[in-house]
């Protein structure tokens, strides 16, 4: 009873993180998607490849958030009979997609500053300063919004990298147009593009490649598996472990499967729930699938 009743407080609380991670995302999505058509704007105006290019990294955070809201508004269906862990998995397929797209822009933004370096542009510095100082200040409060909520959710971190990406995207024009103002380096404009899109390139690498190892159902990052072992055969009653696996289904809820050997069958229920406990207590695995064999039946087994 002590373990369900934990198993259902620990489910609540990812509800709720689930569902403040979506409010957050709400808001967010609206002020990026305002203030992009002001920065597309005043790209256009300036002739800034720095502020379109943010501006256009800002209609992928639009449809980004979007989706990251659309998957958690899924993920809060229940389970059905054809799909018995619900609609999970939506967030880290969001969050693939979201990492797709941000590798996608940067090699974008790269070609487009390649174009500049060959044929420089002329830039109104004035107006792009002014237009990144706003970016600035609206990536800022998105980000703090969204910072919170990153570590407990892959999707919403996927958003939140994309709000850093903006972010650093203006202080990349900001510092570009304050070059351009002082020095007349037109340079500036692509070179501060390519450092951005660099960066950028970085973070989403590292959310395609943890989307996909979950996908893959690979071990969770920072778990021992050897040490979930361990803990299993620790328990008294309990012989050798076997097929184990754990895996992630979405971000911070992870499932377990395995089998082991047992001496006793009238020790059957109190292995199994220390089992439970164990895995839930040390390692955090809400689900866990555990088959118990009686070691008694193999030995009938070979001499039968």
């Amino acid at each position: 009873m002590a373990h369900d009743h934990d198993h259902d407080h620990r489910a609540r609380g990812h509800r709720h993180d689930r569902e403040a991670g979506r409010k957050r995302l709400l808001f967010v999505l609206g002020i990026t998607a305002g203030f992009m058509v002001i920065e597309f704007v005043g790209g256009v105006l300036a002739n800034s490849l720095a502020l379109m290019a943010d501006a256009g990294h800002m209609l992928s955070d639009v449809g980004a958030l979007g989706l990251a809201v659309f998957a958690l508004s899924l993920a809060r269906r229940p389970p059905t009979p054809n799909k018995s862990y619900g609609y999970l998995r939506m967030e880290i397929l969001a969050a693939l997609a979201n990492g797709v797209t941000l590798v996608v822009i940067s090699l974008l933004i790269l070609w487009q500053a390649w174009e500049r370096f060959r044929d420089p542009q002329p830039v109104e510095g004035g107006l792009m300063l002014t237009v990144a100082g706003a970016g600035l200040a609206v990536n800022i409060i998105a980000a703090m919004l969204l910072h919170g909520a990153s570590g407990q959710s892959l999707n919403v971190r996927g958003a939140y990298l994309h709000v850093l990406g903006d972010l650093l995207g203006s202080v990349a024009a900001i510092a570009a147009a304050v070059i351009i103002l002082t020095t007349g380096w037109l340079a500036a404009d692509p070179l501060m593009s390519c450092a951005v899109a660099v960066l950028i390139l970085a973070g989403s690498w590292r959310l395609v490649h943890e989307s996909v190892d979950i996908l893959l159902e690979g071990t969770p990052r920072g778990l021992d598996i050897a040490g979930v072992e361990r803990a299993i055969a620790a328990v008294p009653g309990v012989g050798p472990v076997s097929d184990l696996h754990v895996w992630t289904l979405t971000s911070g809820v992870l499932a377990m499967s395995g089998h082991a050997r047992i001496d006793d069958l009238r020790d059957y229920n109190r292995i199994l729930t220390d089992i439970h406990r164990a895995m839930h207590d040390e390692f955090g695995i809400s689900h866990v699938t555990i088959q118990l064999d009686v070691l008694e039946m193999y030995t009938i087994g070979r001499h039968a």
